[in-house]
């Protein structure tokens, strides 16, 4: 039925909008990759403080032909100033009931 990939996002308070125009200014290749459904940047209302970033895939094997490539081919930016403070926690998922969309 597919697979999501949710990437939790803590940060330094006041970041926000910094994380926000991040993901506005995103590349987008992963939208064209072979077996990519959707993208979606959800920004904490009540409960948490963790922005999380989902991906949904057609399978697991999808996802990880694409994290393959991203590691040859690295985007890691931890190292700039407007990134340091920020930390990540990677979730995945197998879905197993889907309505909607």
């Amino acid at each position: 039925m597919g697979f999501v990939n949710i990437v939790a996002l803590t940060y330094p308070e006041g970041m926000e909008a910094v994380v926000e125009q991040r993901f506005a200014n995103r590349k987008a290749a992963v939208d064209k990759w072979p077996g990519f459904r959707s993208f979606k940047l959800l920004r904490p209302v009540s409960g948490e403080t963790r922005y999380f970033v989902m991906t949904e895939w057609e399978s697991k094997e999808a996802y990880e032909a694409w994290a393959k490539d991203r590691e040859q081919h690295p985007h890691n930016t931890a190292d700039q100033p407007k990134n340091r403070g920020l930390s990540i926690d990677l979730l995945t998922f197998d879905v197993v009931q889907s309505a909607g969309e």
